[in-house]
Parts: structure tokens; sequence; C-alpha cells
């Protein structure tokens, strides 16, 4: 009896690889020019932080990926609509958006920064943003920070489908500011000579987690399962 509990035992362990093997590839999307965390190959598709963390992600689980690239502003309601089974995008977990979506812990903290280009006296204060053109990617909490102080700062938006035009308003002197992530505007910053990071927002530290819709309970389960183990054995540091 005991040798045929093992087995049935180890040829279920063989067995799983390949039963992983037939399940359908997990289907996920990214803004693809949000760099560092993605953005273009020289050999097609997109490359970064993102891409590496869920290709480890859904080798842990046994399944195939494949990683669409579009704008931020619309991965959302096509992730709603059942096209992806979740966002590989970095997300800004928000009261708004947990009230609709499920989320993973969060596993990247972020902070609103604003970039400048280079010879702008430095912001030191909101106030300094007085009356100030400031560019952001479309559909992010970046573009909801300057609307909701668009009256109290006579703040005027201008929003973009892309981060890098975003950044390129700004270096050709159509905004005074961009507001995005900490990480992307250092990272745009250490790739554009006229373009630095400057003044972070006090008090807009968030996190960016996995969101999925309210109906994938199971999957977000098994996501944030392998998130934790890749957090506790070093592979996110």
């Amino acid at each position: 009896m005991r040798r045929f509990l093992l087995a049935a035992g180890l040829a279920a362990v063989f067995a799983a690889p390949a039963l992983a093997q037939t399940q359908p590839p997990l289907r996920c999307a990214v803004d693809g020019t949000f760099a560092p965390h993605a953005f273009p190959s020289l050999q097609g598709g997109v490359q970064g932080f993102q891409i590496d963390l869920f290709r480890e992600v859904a080798r842990r689980m046994g399944r195939e990926i494949v990683i669409d690239s579009a704008s931020f502003s619309g991965l959302i309601p096509a992730m709603n609509a059942g096209r992806y089974d979740f966002l590989c995008a970095p997300t800004t977990v928000t009261p708004e958006r947990a009230a609709s979506l499920l989320f993973t812990e969060g596993y990247l903290w972020t902070e609103l920064q604003f970039g400048i280009r280079r010879g702008t006296p430095p912001i030191r204060s909101e106030e300094d943003l007085r009356g100030k053109t400031i560019s952001v990617n479309k559909g992010t909490p970046y573009e909801q920070w300057v609307t909701r102080n668009a009256e109290r700062l006579n703040l005027t938006l201008l929003a973009f489908d892309t981060q890098p035009d975003a950044v390129q308003a700004v270096i050709q002197g159509r905004a005074y500011a961009n507001l995005s992530g900490n990480t992307v505007v250092r990272y745009s910053a250490s790739r554009t000579q006229q373009y630095i990071a400057d003044f972070v927002l006090p008090n807009t530290r968030l996190h960016w987690a996995t969101p999925f819709r309210q109906d994938s309970g199971a999957m977000r389960n098994q996501v944030e399962d392998v998130l934790t183990c890749m957090t506790r054995d070093g592979f996110i540091a």
C-alpha cells in the first residue's frame, strides 16, 4: 500500500508540469512607454522591470504569459472587458480603484514627483506651481492630482497618451513640469540631459500592486502568493 501511495504521489508531481502546459497562457498588459517598468526592446516587444517580474511570476505558476503593450488609459477598461486576466503595469492602489477592482498586496512603493527642464528654478513647494501648465500621462493618479488641485493653484492640465510625450512637453517648453511616479521621473532624468528630477509631493507615498477583475479572486490569490514568495526569497529586493 505504501509503495502504491508513493508511486501515485510521484506520478502527480511529474504530471504537474505537463498539466500546466495545457492551460492557456496568462494574458496581461502594460503601458509600454513607462520606462524603466516597460519600454520598447530593440529586439521587438517590450522590456523592463514589469516584464521581468511577471515572466518570473508566470514561470513559478507553471504558465506561459502574453504581455501586450497599450496606452495606460485603456488598460483597466480592457481588463474589465475580459481581454486580460490582470495588468502587469504598475498600478497605484487608490480607494477609488479598490472599490471596483481586486488588488494584490503592494510590491513596490511610489511617490508623486515632478520633472522639470534643466535651468528651470527648482520647485520648493506647491505654491511654485501656481498658474503653471503640468504635463501627465492620461488615466493616472498624476492626472487626478492636477485635476483636483487645478482650481486651488490655477493649474493647466496637459495630458498625453504616453509618458515620453509628457516629458517632451517639458523639454520643449509647452509645460512647466511633468508629474509622474518617482522611479519613472528619475529614470527619464538619467536618460535625458535636458530633464531633471525635482520636487517630490509630500505625503504621496502609495503602493503599486497588481489589479484583477472582481470575479478573479482565485487567480488574484495565486499571483499574490507568488509575489509574496518572490519578496521573501529576495527576487524582489
